[in-house]
């Protein structure tokens, strides 16, 4: 990463309506509004220029202001449902400062503020990961998933009905855990894609042409319910030293 550098925004995706968990995006986790530590860990990177935080809630808002964030904007109605497309919330923010500076950026990296323990180091290591194969379109933080998806079913009437094939002539629940191949699944913590991409298709995300990064199990915690912000606090307290009974 010797070139004329990159041009690199960090788009946090963070409205209002949460119906797992109301208001999770600004909960309290260890004395800190939950925004506050992807903020924290954008603003860490040694390569996003811009950290943005696009939110519809004026509460949000002032937390990721006072983290360090920009947030220049409330984002607009369509954008703030439960049927806006990431692509397109990402896309807006972009596109206001393209045209607010006049300049246009080369790599956008979406953090969803659900992810505590992802760390400016994190992002760091996904932009290299990405910038190794430039051919890649997009790339993913990624976790193991150590339940096997061909022990997963799906129901058709009284019968269930595999959700996904194996092998021809094998009895998934002959098989031992360990003899399946290992799989991954995305964790929601980081997200880079080409400006250019995105522009062209709309996405973020092209399976295709897709690169990864991959984050232990504890680095991965997505809050997204209850259970989740107490893993998370768990998790929280182990960090800091502190005896978790």
């Amino acid at each position: 990463m010797n070139e004329k550098p990159l041009r690199i925004i960090a788009v946090i995706t963070a409205r209002g309506g949460s119906k797992g968990l109301p208001g999770k995006n600004i909960i309290d986790l260890a004395g800190k509004p939950l925004l506050a530590y992807t903020v924290e860990a954008a603003l860490q990177s040694r390569y996003v220029e811009t950290t943005v935080v696009s939110t519809d809630d004026e509460k949000i808002r002032e937390v990721a202001l006072a983290a360090g964030a920009e947030a220049p904007f409330l984002r607009p109605a369509e954008l703030a449902s439960d049927t806006a497309h990431s692509p397109d919330v990402v896309s807006h923010a972009v596109e206001y400062y393209e045209k607010r500076d006049g300049k246009d950026y080369d790599l956008t990296v979406m953090l969803q503020p659900t992810s505590p323990f992802r760390t400016g180091r994190h992002i760091d290591e996904a932009i290299e990961k990405f910038l190794e194969d430039r051919t890649l379109d997009s790339l993913i933080s990624i976790k193991k998933q150590d339940y096997p998806p061909w022990w997963m079913f799906t129901t058709e009437g009284a019968r269930l009905r595999p959700a996904f094939h194996f092998k021809d002539g094998v009895n998934v629940f002959n098989l031992e855990r360990q003899e399946f191949p290992t799989v991954y699944r995305p964790n929601g913590a980081i997200y880079v894609t080409w400006r250019e991409y995105l522009k062209k298709t709309g996405s973020i995300v092209n399976p295709e042409n897709n690169g990864y990064y991959v984050m232990s199990e504890a680095d991965s915690i997505d809050i997204d319910l209850k259970a989740d912000l107490y893993a998370a606090e768990y998790e929280m307290q182990l960090r800091l030293g502190n005896t978790v009974t």
